[in-house]
């Protein structure tokens, strides 16, 4: 009876969790970007990308799918070359090759000099993850840029503000960052910057969901939403594994909690180089919070950057673009970690003695916990700053550009089924991992007023497993 009772009371929450999501998908169809007075977005009818990479390439078919014509440019011949096949590649199962063929024949217009992009209505910058390689485009770009013409960027870490310096037009500036990959992602941050016009955010949001994306507006910051909660997911994932917690263990926790994909597979996906790029802006903004990982420094020396190079934490055939089904464990990485791994004394406070054994292997919830609690904590610090108007935009955040399970109704949701005593309460088995795994103030805060993130209040009494 207590079996049924249980498994009734899980398809309740399974059921209200998925018409959360509902509910914020819909708020998302009407949402502006704009808080205060409605303002009318302009309508971008061409765009030019500057970087023929994976992401480059990918936000080019995102936009050929609805017909618009796209300009790309690069300063490597060579990318620039095979900017038409990643194109097609990336349309592949949408419709036939000739047709997609076609299709980038007719509306890609591949220019070697980036000026040349300069009469597109939207310019979109994805190149390397370097402020200053950044800037040197911007100033040969914008002085050629029509007075309508909005400047964006890529950039998935970088603060717009450091990004806009010296900019003469800085209103006309903001970030608008894809999710990888793209094509299965329907999120994109739209990043205001503390000059950005609500001229430029209402078209840019109105422009998204043109290209059938999900917006969210986001203010300026180190990382904005989806890295600063990335960071803490990957980050533990790989201490896990330098703790001695095996590869299939860490992945097989994640999406056995309902994830997507595991940590270390889209580690793989995103690039370990792209993720240790990213990883030094955001250890330079949140040094007590973040640890640098030896073990990433290692794999990106040793050319094991993922998907890209053929191996990363796994091996994968390049022969098929089922990377999921394909892939298997990497011998090269495997290795890396032993070499890396933490010995009893930097993993404990104190040396193991017989009467305090080295700790077991941990349980798929015990790793769950360690997984995703230090992301609620960012969340919470999220919502202290302000860098989101809502704390729905931080759960669509998550579904939409993480893969976070939709029967969980997103991080915050999920987090209200636990509520924010219990949380605290689990933080405890964290305490070993110093300022991360702290509760924030305003998780303090909501534990004794007993609130949550939203209202009405979720189901409770649902825990990890």
């Amino acid at each position: 009876m207590r079996r049924d009772t249980d498994a009734h009371h899980d398809e309740i929450l399974r059921q209200a969790s998925l018409e959360h999501v509902r509910l914020l998908v819909e708020k998302n169809r009407q949402d502006t970007g704009l808080d205060g007075p409605p303002v009318a977005p302009r309508r971008i009818g061409s765009i030019g990308i500057v970087g023929a990479g994976m992401m480059g390439t990918a936000i080019a078919a995102v936009h050929l799918k609805h017909d618009l014509p796209v300009r790309i440019s690069d300063t490597d011949e060579t990318m620039l070359a095979g900017a038409g096949d990643k194109i097609v590649s990336e349309l592949s199962g949408e419709t036939s090759e000739a047709k997609t063929r076609g299709l980038v024949d007719r509306l890609v217009s591949p220019v070697a000099d980036e000026t040349d992009l300069a009469g597109c209505d939207l310019v979109l910058e994805s190149i390397v993850e370097d402020v200053y390689l950044k800037r040197q485009l911007y100033g040969r770009l914008q002085p050629r840029l029509s007075g309508q013409t909005i400047l964006a960027s890529n950039t998935s870490t970088i603060p717009i503000e450091r990004l806009a310096d010296g900019l003469a037009d800085p209103e006309r500036f903001c970030g608008f960052h894809f999710c990888h990959p793209v094509q299965q992602r329907p999120l994109v941050e739209i990043i205001r910057g503390p000059a950005t016009s609500d001229l430029t955010i209402t078209t840019m949001v109105a422009h998204a969901k043109a290209v059938g994306k999900m917006p969210i507006v986001v203010a300026d910051g180190p990382g904005f939403l989806i890295n600063r909660l990335l960071l803490p997911y990957l980050g533990e994932a790989l201490e896990l594994l330098l703790e001695g917690v095996d590869i299939k263990d860490v992945e097989a926790a994640a999406t056995g909690f309902g994830m997507a994909k595991g940590p270390l597979g889209l580690l793989d996906e995103i690039g370990l180089d792209t993720t240790l790029k990213g990883g030094l802006v955001l250890a330079a903004a949140f040094p007590e919070r973040t640890v640098a990982s030896p073990l990433l420094v290692a794999m990106v020396k040793a050319g094991l950057l993922g998907v890209k190079s053929g191996a990363g934490f796994f091996t994968y055939d390049r022969k098929t673009d089922d990377i999921q089904a394909e892939r298997t464990l990497n011998a090269a990485a495997t290795r890396l970690i032993a070499q890396w791994a933490y010995s009893p004394q930097k993993q404990m406070p104190e040396k193991p003695t017989p009467e305090k054994p080295s700790p077991e292997k941990p349980s798929p919830g015990e790793i769950t916990t360690r997984l995703f609690l230090p992301m609620v904590l960012e969340a919470t610090r999220i919502l202290a700053e302000q860098r989101v108007r809502h704390p729905r935009d931080i759960d669509l955040g998550v579904l939409f550009g993480l893969g976070f399970p939709a029967q969980r109704g997103g991080l915050l949701w999920w987090a209200d089924t636990l509520g924010a005593a219990e949380i605290i309460e689990m933080l405890r088995s964290l305490e070993r991992l110093g300022p991360r795994a702290e509760p924030t103030p305003l998780l303090i805060e909501m534990a004794r007023d007993d609130t949550r993130f939203y209202d009405p209040p979720a189901h409770r009494g649902v825990g990890l497993a």
